[in-house]
């Protein structure tokens, strides 16, 4: 279905998977009281996620600037100001080196409230043609060491100045950059992040006044324990949103030069459902460029726009946070949930989310298939508290709308590890989704976003 879930991704949870599988306790560290316990299953006692950002005027004023500047507005930002100097940048995917004038600005550091064994950063950000961005984070381990600056990102908008890409092969032997995500090698030692700091590149064509901005920039971090399943919660909502639908299975053998074409497509076309959900729309200028012959253009626009040629897929999850924040009015992140509570929450407030899960054909009735890996957008919950979903693996638009089990799927979703057809013990997501929603949200939408620990 899916790059997202590659082995790849989260190999990094092998080696906590097979402690619990020889009956090796976990540390104390890992396992944070909850809620999700027999007595009460619905509630948590302590939020194993800390999601911070940096958006308002006052928090880019408070960074470190070197040749940056923060612009203020009724979206704050960080900006080119004076260059801070030039720099060459070879394109590993072109070949091609071009010479970039470049503006850096790093956040305070950041104090986990949850010493983490994850963080995926994520950011908004407007990159005209002529420039684009690198994100990257530096941290602090609980054993006082430090991690080198590692690269977390290197996007635009665009693919004609950069070639839209993640890093690999980044180590220092206590932790791994897999594709987006910063994790612990050996969460089992009890080793965790407790702090970190975040660094923005803004790089522009030299001698020109082009720049990027950038609106809003954070990371999740979290220290989800090793689960096959997790409790049961209750249903406590019964609404469902009107999303658009749209399949990612019409779109097979289109453009497979981004990852193989539609069937991997799930990332993008779930981007897309909220996206136009929330009133984003793309002109026919920008769908130019796709075959006219094709159906739903824009999905193939927004797989274009998510690909990571060094991940070689659509599944990015801050590429696809960051291309709904191209469209104005729009802010995207990267989180982990803890419940379908949070998700009920969200609904209520007209916030859909899109989900990342795998599972076995058998554990989740009526999709049909299995999977190493999807995304698909939750909309609603029906009077029985099962989850509606538009799941973009249907074979037609009209199909997309399905009604999942409720136990079956939070189980799918919030597990972070499972059985897979072989028998072989492998990761789930632990709650991964994507939060798509305004600039500027009503008092109710503001609320229900601080509830789920997104501000």
């Amino acid at each position: 279905m899916s790059r997202a879930q590659q082995p790849s991704r989260r190999t990094v949870l092998a080696v906590a998977v097979a402690a619990a599988v020889t009956g090796t306790a976990a540390p104390a560290a890992a396992a944070a009281p909850r809620t999700a316990g027999s007595d009460d299953p619905g509630q948590a006692q302590a939020r194993p996620i800390d999601y911070h950002c940096w958006t308002t005027f006052r928090d880019w004023r408070c960074g470190t600037a070197q040749g940056a500047r923060p612009v203020s507005g009724s979206r704050p930002g960080v900006v080119i100001g004076a260059p801070a100097g030039r720099s060459d940048y070879t394109d590993p995917h072109t070949g091609t080196t071009a010479t970039w004038e470049y503006a850096t600005w790093t956040s305070p550091v950041h104090r986990l409230t949850v010493p983490a064994t994850e963080v995926i950063a994520s950011w908004n950000a407007h990159t005209p043609a002529g420039t684009w961005l690198q994100v990257e984070l530096h941290g602090t381990y609980s054993d006082g060491t430090e991690t080198p600056w590692y690269v977390m990102g290197r996007w635009a908008a665009g693919d004609q100045d950069i070639k839209r890409t993640s890093v690999d092969d980044q180590t220092d032997g206590k932790s791994t950059i897999w594709t987006d995500t910063f994790a612990i090698d050996d969460a089992s030692t009890g080793l965790r992040l407790t702090s970190y700091r975040l660094r923005l590149t803004l790089y522009r064509r030299p001698g020109t006044h082009l720049t990027p901005t950038v609106w809003r920039l954070g990371a999740m971090g979290s220290d989800i324990p090793d689960r096959f399943t997790v409790p049961a919660s209750t249903p406590g909502l019964a609404q469902e949103l009107a999303v658009p639908r749209y399949s990612q299975e019409i779109h097979k053998g289109q453009y497979p030069e981004y990852d193989n074409g539609g069937e991997a497509w799930c990332s993008p076309t779930s981007s897309q459902m909220i996206i136009e959900y929330w009133g984003g729309r793309l002109t026919p200028e920008e769908l130019s460029w796709v075959d006219p012959s094709y159906a739903d253009p824009q999905v193939c626009h927004a797989a274009r726009s998510t690909y990571d040629h060094q991940y070689q897929g659509c599944g990015n999850w801050p590429f696809n946070a960051a291309y709904a924040a191209t469209f104005d009015g729009l802010q995207g992140v990267v989180t982990r949930l803890a419940s379908l509570t949070d998700l009920e929450t969200l609904i209520a407030a007209g916030i859909p989310a899109i989900t990342s899960q795998s599972f076995l054909k058998e554990e989740l009735t009526g999709a049909g298939y299995g999977t190493s890996g999807h995304l698909m957008t939750v909309i609603g919950f029906t009077a029985d508290g099962d989850v509606i979903a538009n799941d973009p693996a249907s074979p037609s638009d009209e199909a997309v709308r399905r009604v999942y089990k409720r136990r079956e799927w939070e189980n799918i979703w919030l597990r972070t590890k499972r059985y897979n057809a072989s028998g072989k013990v492998v990761s789930g997501t632990g709650g991964v989704c994507y939060l798509y929603f305004p600039a500027h949200p009503t008092p109710h939408q503001r609320k229900a976003l601080a509830a789920v620990g997104v501000y």
